[in-house]
Protein backbone atom coordinates (compact mmCIF):
# COMPACT_ATOMS: atom_id res chain seq x y z
CA UNK A 1 0.00 0.00 0.00
CA UNK A 2 1.24 3.46 -0.89
CA UNK A 3 1.07 6.18 1.76
CA UNK A 4 0.62 9.83 0.86
CA UNK A 5 0.85 12.93 3.00
CA UNK A 6 -1.00 15.69 1.17
CA UNK A 7 -0.51 19.15 2.65
CA UNK A 8 -2.12 22.45 1.73
CA UNK A 9 0.61 25.08 1.90
CA UNK A 10 4.35 25.10 1.63
CA UNK A 11 6.79 24.69 4.52
CA UNK A 12 9.44 27.27 5.13
CA UNK A 13 13.08 26.25 5.35
CA UNK A 14 14.19 25.44 8.87
CA UNK A 15 14.57 22.69 11.45
CA UNK A 16 10.96 21.54 11.03
CA UNK A 17 11.60 20.76 7.37
CA UNK A 18 14.69 18.74 8.25
CA UNK A 19 12.80 16.81 10.94
CA UNK A 20 9.90 16.12 8.56
CA UNK A 21 12.32 14.75 5.96
CA UNK A 22 13.96 12.55 8.59
CA UNK A 23 10.64 10.97 9.65
CA UNK A 24 9.55 10.55 6.04
CA UNK A 25 12.78 8.72 5.22
CA UNK A 26 12.48 6.53 8.32
CA UNK A 27 8.86 5.65 7.52
CA UNK A 28 9.74 4.68 3.96
CA UNK A 29 12.57 2.41 5.10
CA UNK A 30 10.57 0.80 7.92
CA UNK A 31 7.48 0.34 5.75
CA UNK A 32 9.19 -1.47 2.88
CA UNK A 33 9.55 -4.74 4.82
CA UNK A 34 5.85 -4.55 5.73
CA UNK A 35 4.59 -4.14 2.17
CA UNK A 36 4.15 -0.36 2.18
CA UNK A 37 5.27 1.12 -1.15
CA UNK A 38 6.66 4.43 -0.02
CA UNK A 39 5.44 7.61 1.55
CA UNK A 40 4.95 10.44 -0.92
CA UNK A 41 4.65 14.07 0.09
CA UNK A 42 2.31 16.09 -2.11
CA UNK A 43 1.97 19.81 -1.54
CA UNK A 44 -0.82 21.94 -2.97
CA UNK A 45 -0.99 25.73 -2.81
CA UNK A 46 -3.35 27.60 -0.53
CA UNK A 47 -6.35 29.08 -2.31
CA UNK A 48 -6.35 32.84 -2.87
CA UNK A 49 -10.16 33.12 -3.01
CA UNK A 50 -11.80 36.07 -1.27
CA UNK A 51 -13.67 34.23 1.48
CA UNK A 52 -12.96 31.23 3.70
CA UNK A 53 -15.82 29.09 2.36
CA UNK A 54 -14.58 29.46 -1.21
CA UNK A 55 -10.95 28.89 -0.18
CA UNK A 56 -11.90 25.63 1.55
CA UNK A 57 -13.92 24.51 -1.49
CA UNK A 58 -11.03 25.23 -3.87
CA UNK A 59 -8.53 23.47 -1.61
CA UNK A 60 -10.89 20.48 -1.33
CA UNK A 61 -11.03 20.24 -5.13
CA UNK A 62 -7.22 20.23 -5.27
CA UNK A 63 -7.11 17.54 -2.56
CA UNK A 64 -9.62 15.36 -4.42
CA UNK A 65 -7.56 15.66 -7.60
CA UNK A 66 -4.35 14.48 -5.90
CA UNK A 67 -5.46 11.96 -3.30
CA UNK A 68 -5.50 8.19 -3.69
CA UNK A 69 -7.17 5.38 -1.77
CA UNK A 70 -8.43 5.83 1.76
CA UNK A 71 -8.86 9.42 2.92
CA UNK A 72 -7.60 10.42 6.37
CA UNK A 73 -8.11 14.05 7.39
CA UNK A 74 -6.32 15.81 10.23
CA UNK A 75 -8.73 18.17 11.96
CA UNK A 76 -9.00 19.50 15.51
CA UNK A 77 -12.60 18.24 15.64
CA UNK A 78 -11.56 14.74 14.60
CA UNK A 79 -11.26 11.60 16.65
CA UNK A 80 -8.38 11.14 19.07
CA UNK A 81 -6.87 7.78 18.23
CA UNK A 82 -4.03 5.99 20.01
CA UNK A 83 -0.93 5.30 17.93
CA UNK A 84 -1.55 1.54 18.14
CA UNK A 85 -5.09 1.94 16.81
CA UNK A 86 -3.88 4.15 13.96
CA UNK A 87 -1.20 1.60 13.07
CA UNK A 88 -3.79 -1.16 13.24
CA UNK A 89 -6.08 0.72 10.85
CA UNK A 90 -3.28 1.22 8.31
CA UNK A 91 -2.21 -2.42 8.65
CA UNK A 92 -5.76 -3.69 8.20
CA UNK A 93 -6.28 -1.57 5.09
CA UNK A 94 -3.00 -2.82 3.63
CA UNK A 95 -3.86 -6.43 4.44
CA UNK A 96 -7.30 -5.98 2.84
CA UNK A 97 -5.60 -4.98 -0.42
CA UNK A 98 -6.08 -1.22 -0.33
CA UNK A 99 -3.83 0.42 -2.89
CA UNK A 100 -3.21 3.68 -1.00
CA UNK A 101 -4.08 5.90 1.94
CA UNK A 102 -3.83 9.69 1.89
CA UNK A 103 -3.35 11.73 5.06
CA UNK A 104 -4.42 15.35 4.55
CA UNK A 105 -3.30 18.50 6.33
CA UNK A 106 -5.67 21.32 5.41
CA UNK A 107 -4.98 25.00 4.94
CA UNK A 108 -5.30 27.84 7.46
CA UNK A 109 -9.11 27.96 7.14
CA UNK A 110 -9.51 24.25 7.83
CA UNK A 111 -11.22 21.63 5.69
CA UNK A 112 -14.34 21.80 3.57
CA UNK A 113 -17.32 20.10 5.28
CA UNK A 114 -18.11 18.11 2.13
CA UNK A 115 -14.57 16.72 2.10
CA UNK A 116 -14.95 15.77 5.78
CA UNK A 117 -18.07 13.81 4.84
CA UNK A 118 -16.05 11.83 2.28
CA UNK A 119 -13.27 10.88 4.71
CA UNK A 120 -12.67 7.34 5.90
CA UNK A 121 -11.15 8.72 9.08
CA UNK A 122 -10.92 12.19 10.65
CA UNK A 123 -8.16 12.41 13.24
CA UNK A 124 -7.15 15.04 15.76
CA UNK A 125 -3.83 15.75 17.42
CA UNK A 126 -5.84 17.44 20.15
CA UNK A 127 -8.16 20.41 20.38
CA UNK A 128 -5.34 22.96 20.36
CA UNK A 129 -4.39 24.65 17.11
CA UNK A 130 -0.94 23.60 15.89
CA UNK A 131 1.34 25.37 13.41
CA UNK A 132 1.29 23.80 9.95
CA UNK A 133 5.01 22.95 10.12
CA UNK A 134 4.60 21.04 13.38
CA UNK A 135 1.52 19.18 12.17
CA UNK A 136 3.49 17.94 9.18
CA UNK A 137 6.28 16.71 11.46
CA UNK A 138 3.76 15.10 13.83
CA UNK A 139 1.91 13.37 10.97
CA UNK A 140 5.13 11.98 9.51
CA UNK A 141 6.30 10.87 12.95
CA UNK A 142 3.01 9.04 13.52
CA UNK A 143 3.31 7.32 10.14
CA UNK A 144 6.84 6.24 11.08
CA UNK A 145 5.60 5.14 14.51
CA UNK A 146 2.84 3.10 12.83
CA UNK A 147 5.48 1.27 10.77
CA UNK A 148 7.50 0.49 13.91
CA UNK A 149 4.40 -0.71 15.77
CA UNK A 150 3.41 -3.00 12.90
CA UNK A 151 6.94 -4.42 12.70
CA UNK A 152 7.33 -4.89 16.47
CA UNK A 153 10.27 -2.47 16.59
CA UNK A 154 11.00 -1.09 20.07
CA UNK A 155 10.73 2.59 18.98
CA UNK A 156 7.16 2.65 20.31
CA UNK A 157 6.99 1.94 24.01
CA UNK A 158 3.58 2.27 25.60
Amino acid sequence: MRLILLAVGRMKAGPETELAERYQDRAVKAGRALGFRGLDLIVTDESRAGDARQRKAEEAAAIRAKRAGRLILLDERGKALASEAFAGRLGAWKDAGEDAATVVIGGPDGLDPELRAEADLVLSFGTMTWPHQLVRVMALEQLYRAMTILSGHPYHRA
